[in-house]
């Protein structure tokens, strides 16, 4: 009989998921090759910077398979930020020639070289993690301090800590994700002295949950789980984690130790919805969704899904303002951007109920019948100690809303500058047309998992 022991389902993912000596050589030739480059281009431009390999790439905590490779270029921090970022895009474009350029607090390249996704970032080369000037350029600090603290072994099981929070889908700081960072992951395997440790204490914990590795907190969070970062007291490596991923981890953790099984190490297979899957769906729930379809914005993912959740969150306290009861909502984007709202109430009477101050409230009480004592509106009539009206509702359908009244709500403004060039407006099975883009996401809409 099989061993399927949490300990031996350990040992196997272990040895799956971290890399050959083939891997590690060829990732670190190409990691050598790329820091010549930068030196030889910081070398023509004339400027003091050296240049770092960070992440995971640089504490051997990589996946097998895994090609990213992370090249930070750290300037003077007496240099104009305008410099940093010319130069930084110099070498960048030294470093990965056929790149391109993104933006995150500044712009840098990122791009192919030999087969791995390179990113070269510049940052200032300050003297802590308390002195940054730049969102990135505490990053080298957090390299250097896990490389001081990571052994084989706990190199190892960082790696299954990763491969865990991935299979489970809670991997990933993005805005999108709201996941567990690589630094976030590594640091609880650090804390717990092992993975296996640290699954079994995430099984028990009761968020808030919180961890000092250094023991000199300065500030307090009020977040679900706090990682004081060890290298700036003042941060929370967790912050940008959901409720919903940490609350992932935990019932993973527990899944995992009463029924030990590689499969949970591996993301599952999500198979997209199509049309008609989609119009079934609708159907069967009863419930009347609504979607706004727009061209997505063309910024990055960290500030696009802020903006588009903001929005959706407007859209959503709308319709439930006006009676359309919505279940739940999600926003998705890839070339368009759709905000969804799934509303168990399609259509709402032709009137509404109006009720205005107690009648003991002089002033407002005459204020309120005088508005309306001359109106067409149904009243006003006493309701115990209270004018009431029944006047005509301005949406009866929340498409009506969505089509007519959507700039009333808080947006995004680059969301809403998208939405100034134009919308769809779909609803009910409508929402099926969004399959040959969304299916995947419909999929997990429709059928959600832990």
């Amino acid at each position: 009989m099989p061993d399927t022991s949490v300990e031996t389902v350990v040992r196997r993912v272990r040895d799956r998921v971290t890399p050959d000596d083939e891997e590690r050589e060829r990732l670190h030739a190409v990691a050598d090759r790329l820091r010549e480059r930068a030196r030889d281009s910081i070398a023509d431009l004339g400027v003091e910077a050296d240049v770092r390999l960070v992440g995971s790439t640089a504490r051997g905590t990589w996946l097998a398979g895994d090609r990213d490779i992370d090249l930070f270029v750290r300037f003077r921090p007496e240099l104009p930020r305008s410099e940093l970022e010319r130069y930084g895009l110099q070498v960048g474009h030294a470093v990965v020639p056929d790149g391109h350029e993104e933006f995150a607090e500044h712009p840098y390249v990122t791009g192919d070289v030999d087969g791995f996704a390179v990113d070269c970032v510049p940052c200032f080369s300050v003297d802590s993690a308390s002195e940054i000037q730049s969102a990135v350029d505490r990053t080298p600090f957090h390299t250097a301090y896990l490389e001081a603290r990571l052994d084989e072994g706990l190199r190892a099981d960082a790696r299954v800590t990763k491969a865990f929070l991935k299979g489970i889908g809670a991997y990933g700081s993005d805005l999108r994700t709201r996941g567990f960072a690589g630094y976030l992951a590594e640091l609880l395997v650090v804390e717990h002295d092992g993975f296996l440790p640290l699954v079994r204490a995430a099984s028990d914990w009761s968020p808030p949950v919180c961890f000092d590795l250094e023991g000199h907190a300065t500030s307090s969070f009020d977040d679900a789980l706090v990682v004081i970062d060890p290298t700036d007291p003042d941060r929370n490596v967790a912050a940008a984690l959901s409720t919903a991923n940490l609350s992932r981890l935990v019932h993973y953790s527990r899944d995992l130790l009463s029924e030990p099984r590689e499969a949970v190490f591996e993301p599952r297979s999500v198979e997209p919805m199509t049309a008609t899957a989609v119009r079934d769906a609708v159907e069967e729930r009863g419930t009347h969704p609504v979607a706004v379809q727009f061209d997505a914005p063309g910024i990055v993912d960290d500030q696009l899904y802020p903006q588009l959740e903001k929005s959706l969150s407007g859209l959503e306290s709308a319709l439930r303002r006006r009676g359309f009861d919505p279940l739940r909502t999600t926003c998705v984007a890839d070339e368009t951007a759709v905000l969804l709202v799934e509303c168990q109430l399609p259509r709402r009477p032709a009137i509404e109920r109006h009720e205005g101050p107690p009648i003991g409230v002089r002033d407002h009480a005459n204020g309120f019948y005088a508005a309306y004592a001359d109106s067409s509106e149904t009243g006003p009539y006493l309701d115990g100690d209270r004018y009431v009206v029944e006047r005509e509702r301005d949406y009866r359908t929340p498409e009506s809303f969505a089509e007519d009244a959507l700039f009333s709500v808080a947006l995004g403004p680059a969301v809403e500058r998208a939405l100034d060039t134009g919308y769809t407006v779909l609803a009910g099975e409508e929402i099926a047309t969004l399959a040959g883009e969304f299916g995947t996401e419909l999929r997990e809409y429709f059928d959600p998992r832990v």
